[in-house]
């Protein structure tokens, strides 16, 4: 199953996190890295806190989508997450944002991911690799999608 996730950094070594991250899902069964976007510093997200460095990839799966969300919660937690306020500083979050075109929604995982389209930090470097992949709540592309929020305070590295 093609799938679509969002990585972003904004504590430590936030390049060394996400390429540590991207290089672990590669080594995880039943996970294929297709392809990954280039780095992206963005303002962020919340309370007051450092730039984020972002980027996305688009991986082959045959997890089933809550598998894979543990898988990614998993590597969060092995590169120093710990999640403590609501869009607060991390050093590492993904994203679960497409899981083929399946839409989902339970209490704890909804796909598509419910602020994806709303979010330039990560449109533009999703747009980078699939500017054709079609949301399937709205049927508009990434690139469409991308073209609506625009790219203000996203900046490619």
């Amino acid at each position: 199953m093609p799938c679509a996730i969002a990585l972003g950094s904004n504590l430590g070594d936030s390049r060394r996190i996400l390429e540590s991250a991207l290089r672990q899902l590669s080594e995880c069964s039943g996970i294929t890295l297709i392809t990954s976007s280039s780095l992206y510093q963005t303002a962020p997200v919340g309370p007051p806190q450092p730039d984020y460095l972002n980027a996305c990839a688009v991986l082959s799966t045959s997890l089933a989508p809550r598998d894979l969300l543990h898988t990614l919660l998993s590597i969060e937690q092995a590169l120093g997450r710990v999640r403590r306020e609501r869009w607060g500083p991390r050093s590492l979050d993904i994203d679960l944002l497409f899981y083929g075109d399946h839409v989902l929604t339970e209490p704890d995982l909804q796909i598509p991911h419910p602020r994806l389209r709303e979010r330039a930090f990560v449109l533009v470097p999703l747009a980078e690799i699939a500017p054709d992949w079609r949301d399937p709540v709205t049927g508009l592309s990434i690139q469409a999608l991308c073209q609506a929020v625009g790219s203000e305070g996203v900046h490619r590295l």
